[in-house]
């Protein structure tokens, strides 16, 4: 028996054989000499066997309730050249606003056949004629192919070079969207679970105001379909919802049971080896999961993910599955790969010669003496490189590994217990004197390249940090410190307004706070993740808060690139909790030091 990718093959399979017989087939009584005729006859004979002897893909079809068919639009709309004894007066109310049936030219030719229904004619004759007389799959697919695009460039790590074009994209997307979700192309009577996920979650990071309550549309009891009616899931529609779902605030009830339901999916899809996929052939879908299960959003860092998904990136050989086999360039192609590659090793070799410097400042300070470890210093500059990463932040990336470094030197410092009372003061005489120097160069280079006086706030800000840490004699605060330090550098200074400073302050306590329990559950080495969440739910909750307020838009409040930083340095906090020390060995030797051929 033939086994199809989805059930519309089953449905044109099906359709194929009523036709062959009610035309009066009889292949039996052919004379087949040659042996490519007699392949031909034995591939036709076993068609009509299963048309005699197996019932199971027809019986499918007639399971399916015409009633709905006719009532309500659903993706059976895409096939209907698959049907026969259709009620067209109903059928054709259900047509899309452009005059297809859910952007398909076959299926809508079909209706024109059999109702020469002028709508139907329009579309078919508009298709035709931008495509030079020949006709794709479907069209229009202007909703998938920006929404996938701009994923692909992201996960690449060259989305900088487009910025203003991901913008046009997004503001395409944002304007189709209904409360029922989207579709692949613009005007649809229909949503798919897929670009709906996919367009929630790309929406929602840029700072568009999103509902999540467009997923109840594709939950059914305890389970959440591609679209109303589906028979057979498929990986990537779930593996996007999954994606979607941890982009996600308090109280959002919908999306935590939409990461379960999809982590549980996903997991059982890798666990079963049948890694065929319903609507594409891609590279290496597989170990895209893997990474998105193993590594969760909060602890995923941009350069980590990125050195992993050009290696699962399939370029001009990704082909998707439709009635045809098609290819989308505008989402898979070469050029971005090269790009790509490029570029990721471009930077690479900066950072490595970034890293060269910090290991002569290293040991020109005598770092050794304070406490710092080689292991810590090269996990310090990695975290900071693998959040920023581009070229010309190399600025931003510097303060912040050495802001990391200055925070664990002071701890030891007031830790130390075995030192004696002399060197204890020479310690405290070259720490604070390399101390001195680091704010000063920073204040500096700052007021030198972008015309900036950060100095004062600069030096408050660790001057505050220093007395609040030892009066308590308690540390955990210094993620603050660092967002603070990294904004200042690059020159972000967060305005005077009230409703700004009171944001600020929000913003500072909660990432405070998270990275103060990341660090206890290090110590008492709980790392665990379930079902895709951090075990220990004060801190999903509070990471969820601090994700809201980092991507909601006010116009009054703080710009999105001074909040991006809180995001970002709280996921370094995520990232070295969860991951264990091997882990992170293995992505500094891959992501630092492994050029991509």
């Amino acid at each position: 028996m033939p086994k199809f990718r989805n059930f519309r093959d089953q449905i044109f399979f099906t359709q194929a054989i009523r036709t062959d017989v009610a035309h009066g087939s009889n292949i039996k009584d052919q004379n087949y000499n040659s042996f490519k005729q007699q392949s031909i006859y034995s591939f036709k004979h076993s068609i009509l066997k299963l048309h005699t002897n197996c019932y199971c893909y027809i019986s499918r079809i007639y399971r399916i309730p015409k009633d709905l068919m006719h009532a309500l639009p659903t993706s059976l709309l895409y096939s209907l050249e698959g049907f026969s004894d259709l009620n067209w007066d109903k059928v054709l109310k259900l047509k899309c606003h452009n005059g297809s049936f859910l952007t398909s030219p076959a299926s809508t030719a079909f209706a024109f056949i059999e109702t020469k229904d002028e709508q139907c004619l329009n579309f078919i004759t508009e298709v035709t004629q931008n495509f030079n007389g020949g006709a794709p799959p479907c069209y229009p697919v202007d909703l998938y192919a920006r929404l996938f695009a701009v994923d692909r460039l992201k996960r690449l790590g060259i989305s900088r070079y487009f910025m203003s074009e991901i913008d046009e994209c997004l503001n395409h997307v944002y304007r189709c969207w209904t409360e029922d979700g989207i579709f692949s192309g613009r005007g649809t009577n229909f949503s798919d679970i897929d670009d709906t996920s996919m367009g929630f979650r790309l929406l929602r990071l840029h700072g568009y105001d999103m509902s999540p309550e467009v997923f109840k549309n594709f939950k059914k009891d305890d389970k959440f379909s591609c679209y109303p009616g589906q028979m057979i899931e498929a990986a990537t529609p779930i593996f996007n919802l999954y994606r979607a779902s941890q982009v996600l605030f308090p109280g959002e009830k919908i999306l935590e049971e939409a990461r379960e339901f999809a982590y549980n999916f996903l997991q059982n899809w890798l666990a079963c080896g049948n890694y065929l996929d319903k609507w594409i052939i891609a590279k290496d879908i597989p170990s895209e999961v893997r990474y998105a299960l193993e590594v969760p959003w909060y602890a995923s860092l941009p350069r980590i993910e990125t050195r992993f998904y050009v290696e699962q990136y399939g370029g001009a050989d990704d082909v998707w599955i439709a009635k045809t086999l098609y290819r989308m360039p505008e989402i898979s192609n070469n050029v971005y790969l090269e790009l790509a590659k490029g570029d990721y090793n471009k930077c690479q070799l900066q950072h490595l010669n970034q890293w060269t410097d910090i290991q002569q400042w290293y040991k020109k300070c005598n770092l050794v003496d304070h406490g710092i470890s080689v292991q810590f210093l090269k996990h310090a500059f990695f975290v900071a490189m693998a959040s920023i990463f581009e070229p010309e932040r190399s600025k931003e990336r510097i303060a912040w590994t050495k802001s990391l470094i200055f925070c664990e030197m002071i701890k030891f410092y007031f830790n130390a217990t075995s030192f004696n009372k002399k060197k204890i003061s020479e310690v405290d005489q070259r720490l604070l004197s390399n101390l001195l120097e680091f704010l000063h160069q920073l204040s500096t280079d700052t007021a030198q390249e972008l015309g900036k006086d950060i100095r004062q706030q600069l030096f408050e800000a660790w001057e505050s940090w220093l007395m609040t840490n030892t009066e308590k004699f308690q540390w955990g605060e210094e993620a603050e410190l660092l967002v603070r330090t990294i904004n200042l550098c690059a020159g972000r200074i967060t305005s005077d307004h009230i409703a700004a400073q009171l944001e600020h302050y929000r913003l500072s306590k909660l990432i405070n706070k998270i990275c103060h329990q990341l660090h206890e559950s290090k110590s008492r080495k709980i790392s665990d993740c379930i079902n895709g969440s951090f075990k220990r739910q004060e801190v999903e909750e509070d990471m969820q808060a601090l994700v809201q307020l980092v991507l909601q838009n006010s116009a009054i409040g703080n710009p999105s690139d001074i909040k991006q930083t809180f995001l970002a340095v709280a996921k370094t906090f995520f990232y070295t909790t969860y991951c264990d020390k091997d882990t992170i060995d293995f992505h500094i030797s891959k992501v630092l030091h492994e050029p991509i051929v």
